[in-house]
């Protein structure tokens, strides 16, 4: 196939589902076409090609795209002058090959877990789309699912890439924080905010992660970290590591959906060692004070002037810590250090920890409540009941996929910092015992990337 071929028809699935699912707020389908014609051009003339060459992917409209406002979907900010140049990101899959077909909608500021957008509308989840797709990275989530990209692009703060992976199906990384640059992206809540991939393959989310490594400079939190490749160690399995299940706080008891999912990743990775993580609850309460704290700083100017402008439920959380004591902020931090200090400690004696990502399967799109262990419970907050501790403290996590008798929830693997490789060499041992599965919402066929001869990224030949 050529690579305006390929272009070509996940630009036509797109118009076709795009208006079902609304994953895409934007579409470059004119760039797209350009750089695919111009990848079958280098092709034909012989040239190196990279090794993404041809290959579509996304991403989240907090990115920076060159010749569009950055939404980071909210209405205020699209009126913004569009921007310059792309987000580094971008720019580095981009170079590698890689076809952007647009942004992609997220709830606003990214400060939301279910993805219901007030001014663009809801992303609906592709496997049911009278639920919910998972927020903030809705747009990523659903897009992948849905086989409109095949890998995308989101951020994660206190869950936003692990959340829509549970809900819809679909594996996500969320790096150790500092590893990938943030620069040309809108931020959220500084001192948490990290950025990752999407797949539906655990070879094409490694793929995408070590193509986009290396130091920033636009970036002051990234770390002069060496950049390690996971690709090469991916197929080396797990024996001799040392992997406990989260207890206690991580418990689901009542949860049978994630309760069985845990069950079954412990199964294929051979867990057996149950571990209590002392303080979970502590560093999740932290993450919502500096949350609260440092966004509602950011946005204080905008939440000044153009109050009537946010989401009414965002706008009430960001005047929340607007009026959070200063003192509760600086006790939020001790308890980082300090629940930081502790999994330090845990990670001496256990390589990978296992823990539920959501505690349910997707809500319908407009609940409000979810019934937690016998509990009726706010639902937006507490979808990132399993993820926020471990956003906390800024360590690496790869979300994978467990299908179910219906709908999907996601399994966290849980790695010390800069330990991504082994994030990825668990995940792909559990898609390996046919665990851990990512599946293409059944849409239609008319046009299916597999129907036409596609692979997954990683094992397609060049073009």
């Amino acid at each position: 196939m050529t690579a305006e071929a390929v272009i070509t028809g996940f630009l036509q699935r797109i118009e076709r589902l795009n208006p079902a699912i609304n994953a895409f707020t934007d579409v470059t389908a004119g760039r797209a076409l350009a750089q695919a014609r111009a990848t079958d051009a280098s092709h034909a003339a012989g040239a190196p090609l990279g090794p993404l060459a041809g290959v579509p992917f996304a991403a989240k409209n907090l990115f920076d795209i060159a010749g569009l406002p950055t939404r980071a979907g909210s209405k205020i900010n699209r009126e913004r002058p569009p921007a310059s140049r792309d987000a580094v990101l971008i720019e580095r899959l981009t170079e590698a090959g890689a076809v952007l077909l647009g942004g992609l909608n997220m709830g606003e500021y990214a400060y939301d877990f279910t993805g219901e957008n007030a001014h663009d509308g809801p992303c609906r989840n592709p496997h049911d789309l009278s639920r919910v797709a998972g927020g903030s990275s809705s747009g990523s989530g659903a897009a992948t699912a849905a086989g409109l990209a095949p890998i995308s692009l989101g951020s994660d703060t206190n869950g936003s890439i692990r959340v829509p992976s549970s809900l819809c199906g679909v594996f996500g990384l969320k790096p150790t924080y500092g590893r990938l640059p943030r620069t040309r992206s809108f931020p959220f809540c500084d001192s948490l905010d990290h950025l990752g991939p999407f797949a539906r393959d655990v070879t094409d989310l490694a793929m995408a992660y070590d193509l986009m490594l290396g130091h920033d400079a636009g970036d002051p939190a990234c770390a002069r970290q060496a950049a390690e490749a996971t690709l090469p160690t991916l197929k080396q399995g797990v024996d001799g590591l040392r992997i406990a299940v989260a207890g206690g706080y991580f418990s689901t008891d009542g949860m049978p959906e994630a309760e069985a999912a845990v069950a079954a990743v412990a199964q294929a990775l051979g867990a057996t060692r149950a571990l209590d993580i002392a303080g979970a609850g502590i560093a999740r309460a932290a993450a919502f004070l500096i949350t609260n704290g440092e966004s509602s700083a950011f946005h204080l100017t905008r939440l000044q002037q153009r109050a009537d402008d946010f989401d009414p439920e965002t706008r009430d959380r960001f005047l929340a810590g607007a009026l959070q004591p200063t003192a509760w902020y600086l006790q939020a931090q001790r308890a980082r250090r300090w629940f930081h200090d502790e999994m330090m400690q845990l990670f001496q004696t256990v390589d990978l920890i296992i823990a539920p990502a959501t505690p349910c399967v997707a809500p319908e799109i407009g609940s409000k409540t979810m019934v937690l262990r016998g509990e009726t419970v706010a639902l937006r907050p507490n979808l990132g009941l399993f993820t926020q501790p471990i956003s906390c403290i800024g360590l690496p996590v790869a979300a994978v996929p467990v299908f179910g008798a219906g709908l999907p929830v996601g399994v966290q693997l849980i790695a010390p910092p800069w330990r991504e490789d082994l994030c990825l060499r668990a995940a792909y041992t559990v898609a390996q015992a046919g665990v851990a599965t990512a599946r293409q919402a059944r849409l239609d066929d008319a046009w299916r990337p597999e129907a036409r001869g596609l692979k997954a990224v990683s094992e397609a030949q060049p073009l």
